[in-house]
C-alpha cells in the first residue's frame, strides 16, 4: 500500500470540494473495497476522504410510498429494513444474497453502486488490465474467463459488474442521487453504469467530484410476485456466475408489467425494457417465459470457458420468472435453488 492524505468530511459540500480538488482522491466508506484495492496495489490515491460523519445513513418513505435510502446506510441495515422487507423485497433478497454478514455490516449503498469489477487480471497489477491502465489490453480475452461477460463486451474489456444489490435496483425504479461542483442531478438507474466500449476504465456516469448520497426507489407493485436467483460456485460468500431479479405484475394469471435484470453476465446489470414490454399481455407461462429468455439472451457471447454461461442463464431467467409467478420466491436463508 503507497502513502497518502487522510482527511475527514464534517459535511457534504466540503466532501465534494475535497473530491473535486484531488483528480486522484478516492472516498472512504466502508471500505469494504477500496481498501482491497488499496492492498492489491490496483487503487493508489493520493489522498483518502472519509465521508462516514456525513449524514447519508437514513432509510425513510416518500410520499407516494417510494423509499430514499441514504449512501451511508449499510447494506444490512437496508436489506433487515421493516419498509425495505415489505414494500422492496425483491431488493432485500439480493443483498442476502451477497457476501457475508460481517461484509453487509460495513459495506454501504453508495459503495455497493461504486464496486469495481472482480476479474482476475484487474486485480492482478502484474497482468495487462485495459480498466487498470487503458490501452494495455485484456488479459481476460483468450485468458482465464470463466468468470466474464456474455453480454455488453467489447474488444476492450469483458469483465463483469460484480453487485447483487444492483441487479435488484436495475429491476426496479431507481433513481440515484449526486451532489458535485455543480450541484445536485437524478440519474436514472439504468444510466449509472456503463459497458465498457473503448473506456472501460470508466465504470459509471459520475462527473469529477460527484458523490452519490442517496438512491430512491418507487413503492412496488412486485410485493408478492418477485424472485432474486443467484447461481455461484459455493452458496456463501461468492460472487454470482449468473443472477436474476424476475418482479411481476399479474392480473388473472397475465403479465401486466415484467421487468428481469441479470448479474453476472455484464460490465453492468442487464436489462432490456423492448423485450420486457413484449410479456405484457401473455400469460405467465413456462412457454411464455422460454420466449423471453430466448430474445433476452439472443446477443449473447462466450469466450470460451464461459460458453455455458448462456444456457445457465437462460435456465436461471425461465426458473426466477416461474417463482416470481407463482409466488414462490427465492428464499436466501435455504441455501437451495427451489
Amino acid at each position: 500500500m503507497r502513502d497518502f492524505t487522510y482527511l475527514r468530511a464534517t459535511d457534504i459540500s466540503e466532501a465534494v470540494a475535497a473530491l473535486a480538488a484531488r483528480p486522484n482522491a478516492q472516498l472512504l466508506a466502508g471500505g469494504t473495497n477500496l481498501v482491497d484495492l488499496m492492498k492489491y496495489d490496483v487503487a493508489h490515491p493520493d489522498a483518502v476522504i472519509d465521508i462516514n460523519s456525513l449524514p447519508m445513513k437514513e432509510i425513510e418513505v416518500l410520499e407516494g410510498g417510494a423509499l430514499r435510502i441514504g449512501a451511508l446506510a449499510t447494506n444490512s441495515q437496508v436489506a433487515y429494513d421493516p419498509s425495505v422487507q415489505s414494500d422492496l423485497p425483491l431488493l432485500s433478497s439480493a443483498i442476502l444474497a451477497g457476501a457475508s454478514a460481517q461484509l453487509r455490516n460495513a459495506a454501504t449503498t453508495g459503495g455497493n453502486l461504486l464496486q469495481r469489477t472482480r476479474c482476475y487480471y484487474f486485480y492482478d497489477p502484474s497482468t495487462p488490465c485495459n480498466k487498470r491502465e487503458p490501452g494495455s489490453g485484456c488479459s481476460a480475452i483468450g485468458g482465464v474467463n470463466r468468470i466474464h461477460a456474455i453480454l455488453g463486451a467489447s474488444d476492450a474489456c469483458i469483465a463483469t459488474h460484480p453487485s447483487d444489490m444492483c441487479v435488484a435496483l436495475a429491476a426496479l425504479d431507481t433513481t440515484v442521487e449526486v451532489v458535485g461542483p455543480d450541484g445536485t442531478r437524478d440519474i436514472p438507474f439504468l444510466d449509472f453504469h456503463r459497458l465498457p466500449g473503448d473506456h472501460p476504465e470508466r465504470d459509471n456516469t459520475l462527473r469529477t467530484g460527484e458523490i452519490v448520497t442517496a438512491i430512491r426507489v418507487a413503492g412496488g407493485h412486485f410485493r408478492r410476485h418477485q424472485s432474486y436467483l443467484k447461481l455461484r460456485d459455493r452458496l456463501s460468500y461468492a460472487f454470482a456466475l449468473v443472477s436474476v431479479a424476475a418482479a411481476l405484475d399479474l392480473d388473472d394469471g397475465k403479465i401486466i408489467d415484467a421487468r428481469v435484470a441479470l448479474g453476472g453476465v455484464a460490465h453492468k446489470p442487464w436489462r432490456d425494457p423492448l423485450a420486457e414490454a413484449e410479456l405484457a399481455g401473455q400469460p405467465a407461462t413456462r412457454e411464455v417465459f422460454e420466449g423471453f429468455a430466448t430474445r433476452l439472451l439472443s446477443q449473447a457471447r462466450g469466450q470460451g470457458e464461459n460458453d455455458f454461461k448462456i444456457p445457465m442463464a437462460h435456465r436461471a431467467v425461465v426458473r426466477a420468472l416461474t417463482q416470481a409467478a407463482t409466488g414462490r420466491s427465492q428464499i436466501q436463508a435455504e441455501k437451495r435453488i427451489r
